[in-house]
């Protein structure tokens, strides 16, 4: 079966459909997958878990971010099961969300990495953060073996050489789009950057079977990754062809 893309340019292709037809019926094989499912929290009619998606998506790639909350991942973990996981990154932001009255006020979202196959076989371009903080070599040994022990590997003392950076820390703190939103969970560009930066290589593809308003692609092509998209509801499709048409890509505000 040919697809049709509903908008295509030189950067990113959109697909209107459910990703659980329209990615088997497509030849690409993309660096990384970026979904941002439905959560399958709330009775509201979008919210909808589509089941079975991630083995779809385990069919294509071997690299998988995936947004989500605690209760989410854990109701559906059996259907990861194609894949292992790596990590976690905690999106922290400004405003949180209040659904329930006797709780914690949630002011976070989980991004997992997935992947398949063996680790060393997967992009990675490990973070690292401008430090002023300088850190004595002695202390950068002890932590060196302390880790070799916790991971089960061997240490070898080796010479540690201050480059000024850090590993980024796992816990972003980025604003969330809440009052400009062209969808009701649009994700900002400060919490999709460092996730597409580090799995997905410049000049790759990346796949994101849930494209919502777009923003995974806008903050792709302004990377220099191209996007492949499938968004389910039309009304989302036109918001993203009209967004991405534009010359100047909007950060937050109205098409």
């Amino acid at each position: 079966m040919t697809m049709t893309p509903y908008y295509a340019d030189n950067m990113v292709t959109l697909y209107h459909g459910d990703m659980r037809e329209v990615l088997p019926a497509l030849d690409i094989r993309p660096d990384l997958c970026v979904a941002d499912p439905p959560y399958a929290e709330t009775s509201l009619a979008w919210d909808r878990w589509p089941d079975g998606w991630p083995a779809v998506v385990a069919d294509v790639t071997s690299s998988l971010w995936c947004f989500g909350s605690m209760r989410m991942f854990l109701d559906h973990r059996g259907e990861f099961g194609a894949w292992k996981l790596s990590q976690d990154v905690v999106w922290r932001k400004n405003a949180g969300t209040g659904l329930h009255v006797d709780r914690f006020r949630r002011i976070h979202e989980h991004a997992t990495h997935w992947y398949r196959g063996p680790w060393g076989d997967v992009y990675k371009a490990t973070p690292r953060i401008r430090s002023e903080n300088p850190v004595r070599s002695d202390a950068s040994q002890r932590d060196g073996a302390l880790r070799g022990q916790h991971m089960g590997s061997v240490h070898r003392k080796t010479t540690w050489v201050d480059t000024g950076t850090r590993l980024a820390p796992s816990v972003i703190d980025a604003k969330n789009l809440r009052g400009f939103a062209l969808h009701p969970t649009k994700k900002p560009p400060g919490i999709l950057a460092p996730l597409i930066e580090y799995a997905c290589p410049e000049g790759g593809v990346l796949l994101d079977p849930f494209a919502g308003s777009g923003s995974t692609a806008e903050t792709a092509r302004l990377s220099g990754r191209r996007a492949v998209l499938i968004e389910a509801n039309e009304r989302y499709c036109e918001v993203i062809a009209r967004r991405l048409a534009q010359d100047v890509l909007p950060i937050g505000g109205t098409p």
